[in-house]
């Protein structure tokens, strides 16, 4: 990965430049008063998968192996009470 340092002021004049140089794979070191200051680098996790994605991907791995999921009792448990204690959505701010 490369890795460039810049002055702060340099930064500040172009901060979507740095954003795409870095969503292109490079490290980009702030630095002020010739110190480093602040580090921008791609998020090193990936965003988290959809209930969606993972739901196709399940029934998908049900068929190839022939089974269907079960449930864990715990799990389940677990999910009645959030069900259960749930409240409803307040959505007089959107009004």
């Amino acid at each position: 990965m490369a890795v460039s340092h810049i002055p702060e002021t340099e930064a500040a004049r172009d901060f979507a430049g740095l954003l795409a140089r870095v969503r292109a794979g490079e490290e980009i070191i702030i630095e002020r008063e010739a110190s480093p200051d602040v580090v921008l680098r791609v998020a090193a996790e990936p965003r988290g998968r959809l209930l969606s994605e993972s739901i196709a991907l399940a029934e998908a791995h049900a068929k190839e192996m022939g089974c269907e999921p079960v449930m864990d009792a715990e799990f389940a448990a677990d999910m009645e009470e959030i069900i259960r204690n749930r409240k409803p959505r307040d959505t007089s701010a959107w009004d």
